[in-house]
């Protein structure tokens, strides 16, 4: 999977195909997609949720620039996948999930796992984790309606945020560098996630989600 759909499609920093080399992909997967869970895919996991493409993943992580003492929030633990590879290559990494049953489930895969420096939280990712920020990264796994303005308020000068921006199908991939207070945005490509919902998200996201197979590159 690192040879031929991470490195061969251009992902370059070592630490990060390290991360993905020592994550256990099928360790996240539900059994029934077990033979699937090295392939270039999302798969769908409970609550009409997807784990992510590997290359979104690896694409993500190495966008965010984690250092080894960077403290990250992440924004939609799902199955608990991205959370482990940031752990490999961060501090601490701080997790919400808005559905309670995903979150419980993250949580006993990523302790079994032996993941230690991770820690799950059940609530609403819009609004962050006030107790522990300023974070150095914020890493959100759905597409926000416009810029997330608390998450941004909690994140560091000089730290770094990465999301998806849109209300269709397709949205941006955004990255956000905040200098001097204010955030500078790059729009680094095509991508598909499903909606984030929450207080400073969607309230409604006009459909069904598991229309989407989220946590797609979509241009390949």
């Amino acid at each position: 999977m690192v040879l031929t759909q991470l490195r061969r499609r251009g992902i370059e920093d070592d630490r990060v195909l390290e991360a993905m080399t020592a994550v256990k992909r099928h360790e996240f997967v539900n059994e029934a997609f077990q033979n699937r869970a090295y392939e270039d895919t999302p798969l769908p996991i409970e609550l009409g949720q997807t784990i992510s493409q590997p290359f979104i993943v690896a694409r993500m992580t190495e966008l965010l620039q984690v250092r080894p003492t960077d403290k990250i929030l992440e924004i939609g633990t799902g199955s608990g996948y991205q959370a482990a590879v940031l752990s490999r290559l961060a501090a601490k990494v701080f997790t919400i999930e808005r559905h309670f049953e995903l979150a419980k489930t993250a949580r006993a895969r990523l302790e079994a796992s032996g993941y230690t420096n991770v820690i799950v939280k059940h609530g609403d990712g819009t609004i962050g984790w006030s107790e522990h920020a300023p974070f150095d990264k914020v890493l959100i796994t759905a597409s926000a309606p416009q810029l997330p303005k608390t998450l941004s308020l909690q994140l560091k000068e000089g730290g770094r945020m990465i999301f998806p921006m849109g209300a269709d199908r397709e949205q941006k991939l955004m990255v956000a560098d905040k200098i001097d207070g204010e955030l500078q945005i790059q729009d680094k490509g095509t991508v598909s996630f499903v909606p984030l919902i929450g207080r400073e998200g969607f309230s409604d996201p006009g459909a069904d989600p598991r229309q989407y197979m989220s946590g797609r590159s979509a241009v390949r």
